[in-house]
């Protein structure tokens, strides 16, 4: 199985590494051919107007909605969740994939990072994740539903093959929610 991770910004890497523990076969997206090859597609955290201005520039983003609206399974971490909300508070929204309005940067500033283990429906084990200037979720469509929570705010949402976390597992080596990801292919 050929596991893509969108690579024009962010900690892409990681999620390449996590595909690659995981037996899939890491591709780094770049051009719509590459994200043609690939079964399923990790957007990573990373800064979410940079990564929107890159998908733009490189011809990504009617691509990867096209993939989307096929059924292509997709998991945004952080910025990832960010360019996938259908509505972002005082931003022009890029893919438009998730019933979901977010806020950047609502977990406060860089030193304000944490770290934290979710339950997560569908994950036999709780997920470690990090919350770098997170995104909050702050309402959620009628087909999302939220997978996880801490602290009454949910931070894992799924909606059909998509899934968005306001956190990164990928930088602690957490490959559940990839695992997760790759059994929707």
């Amino acid at each position: 199985m050929k596991a893509g991770v969108l690579a024009l910004q962010g900690d892409f890497r990681e999620h390449a590494r996590v595909f690659a523990e995981l037996g899939a076969s890491p591709v780094e997206v770049r051009t719509p051919e590459d994200l043609s090859r690939v079964d399923a597609l990790a957007i990573p955290g990373g800064e979410s107007t940079t990564i929107s201005k890159l998908a733009r520039s490189a011809g990504l983003v009617g691509p990867i909605v096209e993939r989307a609206s096929e059924g292509m399974p997709i998991l945004g971490t952080c910025a990832g969740m960010i360019v996938m909300a259908r509505r972002v508070i005082g931003l022009e929204p890029l893919l438009g994939l998730v019933d979901v309005t977010v806020r950047r940067n609502a977990y406060g500033r860089q030193v304000d990072s944490f770290e934290a283990d979710v339950d997560v429906e569908g994950v036999d084990h709780q997920v470690r994740g990090v919350f770098i200037r997170a995104p909050v979720v702050e309402d959620v469509g009628a087909d999302v539903r939220a997978i996880a929570s801490l602290d009454g705010q949910p931070v894992v949402l799924e909606q059909g093959s998509l899934i968005v976390a306001s956190f990164h597992p990928e930088l602690v080596g957490e490959t559940r929610l990839h695992e997760y990801l790759l059994g929707k292919v």
